[in-house]
């Protein structure tokens, strides 16, 4: 049972904080060490697996939404999705009825960008865990376009936009299906992306209205080339997109205590870019602060504009001379998005980045919940309160300073639900965390503000 009792730093810690070389010493980030049941799943991940799926998925010869009446069984996109679609339930197949697969299909009216309706349908494979009220996604996309997204009739190989998403979604639960989790896993391969995010808005708002506790979601679109514009080429950098509070929204916690920067999915961003260096040695995530890349959009934005955490994985450089163009060879440059230029080790080590996330996020604790921060008074401490989460031992309350873009310092405060730090809130952001018994941690949660009348001083009253 949860000791419901105030946790205060001891004071020798607290004169600690005044320096900062004392508060680094003392309060640094715990080192965080792989969890065994994850290392097997990572050494899993093949290669050459991931190039024949790439392959596989080239060989339809178009995967663009306007194929739809003409696909057959072995051209077009809905070739290309009942493919995907078997993969899926031969893996399920090994579950022993975890795993279920089915389509999401719907009726996309014309838009002003469209000649016509068209029929969309996505592919969405469950992965049933443990405990009820934890689900997360990962996704791709796996229509695609030439230099006309929709033209229907064209050769659109789309080998990086986006067959190496498709395949990480695919391997990812091939490594990954055997182990029982906390929280159930949704992979996702979405349709309709290119001409509007079609697929994935759909199934985000099915999730949104059946109250779905979608706690996280990892989409991954263009994540197979080294080579990027301009010779550009950084093989072991992965970025990582995460949005700010979305377009329109109104949270108190933004003007009052913190910071936009402080978004649901922005700390997804920040686990994601502190778990992947413990499983995949030598790769590091550099995080964009950004919904997306200019001009371009993925499906975490669908996810997003509901609320659900999301962030999507994106090769280090990428080379606009292999997307969304037509194959042809002009002025001596090769054009289209063709399976010469999909790097297989690459995006091996984007794949374990993924089941290193997802893995830890289905195994590991859920996040704290309600995490608040109380004000009273004016005053040199910080104090926070939370309820308690499902697999928790202990908890961590996390700081940084205010222009740090990470988390800077840590402590742990022990198995309770409040906990008084002698650290400004003034000066400092603030999060907790979940640990369980084998070490792993949520997320960050970030607290929300809330305002408490201080008791009056003794023998006065309120007036």
């Amino acid at each position: 049972m949860h000791a419901l009792h105030r946790f205060v730093i001891a004071p020798a810690l607290a004169a600690a904080l005044v320096a900062p070389a004392g508060a680094a010493a003392g309060n640094a980030l715990p080192h965080l060490s792989p969890d065994p049941r994850i290392l097997p799943m990572l050494a899993a991940v093949s290669a050459a697996r991931l190039q024949r799926t790439d392959e596989r998925l080239v060989a339809f010869g178009t995967r663009n939404d306007f194929s739809e009446t003409s696909s057959t069984a072995t051209h077009g996109v809905f070739a290309a999705r009942d493919w995907i679609a078997g993969q899926f339930r031969a893996v399920a197949a090994q579950t022993h009825g975890r795993m279920s697969v089915a389509l999401d299909t719907f009726v996309q009216p014309q838009t002003p960008r469209t000649p016509r309706a068209v029929t969309e349908s996505s592919i969405i494979a469950t992965l049933r865990g443990d405990e009820p009220g934890r689900v997360y996604v990962m996704s791709s996309h796996y229509d695609d376009c030439d230099g006309d997204c929709t033209d229907g009739a064209g050769v659109a190989p789309g080998s990086d936009d986006n067959g190496s998403a498709v395949s990480a979604v695919l391997e990812t639960a091939r490594v990954m299906a055997h182990m029982h989790f906390h929280g159930t896993i949704l992979f996702a391969c979405f349709d309709g992306e290119e001409l509007g995010l079609w697929g994935s808005a759909h199934f985000a708002k099915e999730l949104a209205d059946w109250r779905v506790p979608v706690l996280a979601v990892l989409n991954n679109d263009v994540i197979g080339d080294t080579q990027g514009g301009g010779g550009l080429s950084e093989p072991e950098v992965v970025r990582v997109f995460s949005e700010a509070l979305p377009l329109g929204a109104v949270d108190a916690r933004v003007n009052l205590i913190g910071s936009e920067n402080d978004s649901p999915s922005r700390e997804l961003s920040r686990f994601v870019a502190e778990v992947v260096p413990v499983y995949v040695p030598g790769f590091s995530v550099r995080e964009i602060f950004r919904s997306d890349r200019f001009l371009r959009g993925g499906d975490q934005q669908s996810f997003q504009a509901l609320g659900y955490p999301a962030v999507r994985f994106v090769e280090a450089h990428e080379n606009f001379e292999h997307q969304h163009q037509n194959v042809r060879v002009e002025n001596g440059v090769q054009y289209g998005d063709i399976p010469r230029y999909l790097d297989p080790a690459y995006l091996a080590r984007a794949t374990r980045a993924n089941v290193a996330a997802l893995a830890t996020l289905a195994l590991g604790p859920a996040p704290p919940g309600n995490v608040e921060m109380v004000m009273k008074h004016l005053g040199y401490t910080t104090t926070l309160r939370w309820r308690p989460a499902a697999d928790a031992v202990r908890y961590e309350v996390l700081w940084r300073a205010t222009d740090a873009p990470t988390w800077q310092y840590a402590h742990a405060v022990g198995n309770v639900l409040t906990a008084t730090l002698p650290v400004s809130k003034d000066d400092f952001i603030f999060g907790v965390r979940s640990v369980d018994a084998r070490g792993l941690r949520s997320p960050a949660v970030y607290p929300t503000p809330v305002r408490e009348r201080a008791a009056p001083p003794h023998g006065s009253s309120l007036p």
